[in-house]
């Protein structure tokens, strides 16, 4: 009720408000509908934008420049090498070159003759002569014939080998190679071990040694 005296006694002022109100409105409606407003949005905001994108981009240096081209420069002087001096001294006197070829030259004395050394022969120690013992068969009696063995017709050729002592005796006897039948073969290394043999010898003396002997069992 405050409010509403003060208007009742200014109409005139209310109505001038109240149009231009609606003029405004109006205006802005028009605006609206002719795209006015949004073209000056754009024209606004245009320099705005570009006042970004400026501030944004970053400063790029400027690419150096190319190096200058290689000079042909010229090559080093060669280096100076001084001659060598050589001191050359001045020839004698053809005077005193004669004076000299007529002096009387001292007679050198005669080198002695070297003496040939020779060496001493040693004499090498020489090798013992060695012969072997004697041993046969038929410097004894024959061995006896085995009895199984001849009844059996056992026969062969028995290897053996005996250490005869510097006195001719068999001092050991063994079997070398059978005969393939034993009776055969003690029977032989037996009866001739109790033989007398020729003993070897070293430089003339009688040795003990080794020899060795066949005898073949054949029934007659």
């Amino acid at each position: 009720m405050h409010d509403y005296a003060p208007r009742r006694r200014q109409p005139t002022r209310w109505w001038v408000n109240v149009s231009l109100v609606l003029a405004l409105h109006a205006l802005l409606l028009w605006a609206i509908n002719s795209g006015l407003a949004h073209k000056f949005v754009k024209i606004a905001k245009a320099p705005v934008e570009a006042l970004l994108l400026e501030e944004t981009q970053p400063d790029i240096p400027p690419p150096p420049p190319p190096p200058p081209p290689p000079q042909n420069r010229p090559p080093p002087p060669p280096t100076y090498v001084p001659p060598v001096e050589v001191p050359v001294s001045a020839p004698p006197p053809l005077n005193a070159i004669a004076a000299v070829s007529n002096k009387p030259q001292p007679e050198a004395a005669p080198s002695p003759m070297p003496v040939a050394s020779t060496p001493a022969v040693t004499a090498a120690p020489s090798a013992p002569v060695r012969t072997a013992a004697v041993i046969s068969a038929t410097s004894c009696e024959k061995p006896e014939y085995p009895s199984a063995s001849r009844r059996l017709e056992e026969e062969g050729t028995v290897t053996l080998k005996f250490l005869v002592g510097s006195d001719g005796k068999v001092k050991e006897s063994a079997v070398e190679k059978s005969s393939g039948f034993k009776r055969l073969d003690e029977a032989a290394r037996q009866g001739l071990a109790r033989c007398q043999f020729k003993p070897g010898t070293e430089n003339g003396q009688p040795v003990e040694g080794w020899a060795n002997m066949k005898y073949t069992w054949k029934l007659e």
